[in-house]
């Protein structure tokens, strides 16, 4: 008995996410009161209450579980604890992100691009929760490839570069009119352009690094400030 409720409980949690993302996709945050949520998922007040504690939580559940549907932190950690080389590691994040834009289900996509455009106090939520965990483990990863420390800004500057064109895709779809010249790309194919652009600006940025050590060792520790 405690397990059909307990199996029950989560249906219930899982429906009433999977009807929130979809209405605040289209309806936004300020839209999307939790009278509707509950409406259209079948489900009363209390068990939005007794899941996610108010309407705040529930959106910062959304907005959670929108990231983890576009690629799972267990996935990351999955592929940056392989043996695989770094580049390669790197084509398959970039398989998680195209394979994603390939589905029907794009809410998680809109609804972290209306956050991310007006962003508000519950992105700290997803920040802390989602990005930053995420960010940490692939941080290593473009390190590999372009030979930065971990602590150098220009490899956190990278991460950026390199997710951007993804998520774009996963936005745009097939709704704009460059956007059917390049989604006309097989799969393989996208993951290929998109995989030789990231990479060629990994090592672009790798190189510049290596630059400035030779310079700094031809030309020796610059006193000049403390003069």
């Amino acid at each position: 008995m405690t397990k059909a409720r307990r199996a029950d409980g989560k249906a219930t949690r899982k429906r009433i996410l999977q009807t929130a993302g979809e209405l605040i996709a289209v309806n936004g945050f300020a839209g999307t009161p939790n009278k509707m949520v509950a409406a259209k998922a079948g489900a009363d007040m209390a068990s939005i209450n007794y899941h996610f504690g108010n309407r705040n939580g529930l959106y910062q559940a959304v907005l959670v579980e929108a990231h983890r549907r576009i690629i799972d932190r267990a996935d990351i950690e999955r592929i940056a604890s392989s043996k695989l080389p770094a580049r390669d590691k790197l084509r398959t994040l970039i398989e998680f992100f195209v394979a994603s834009g390939s589905g029907s289900d794009r809410w998680p996509v809109i609804v972290l691009f209306r956050e991310l455009l007006a962003p508000g106090p519950h992105i700290e939520v997803l920040r802390d929760v989602e990005v930053v965990p995420k960010l940490l483990l692939v941080l290593p990863i473009l390190g590999e490839i372009t030979s930065l420390p971990p602590d150098d800004p220009a490899l956190w500057s990278c991460l950026p570069c390199v997710g951007a064109p993804c998520l774009a895709l996963l936005l745009v779809g097939r709704h704009l009119p460059f956007s059917e010249i390049m989604l006309d790309l097989s799969r393989e194919e996208l993951v290929e352009h998109l995989h030789t652009f990231a990479v060629g600006g990994l090592e672009a940025v790798g190189d510049r690094y290596r630059q400035k050590l030779i310079k700094r060792a031809e030309t020796g520790p610059d006193y000049s400030a403390l003069d």
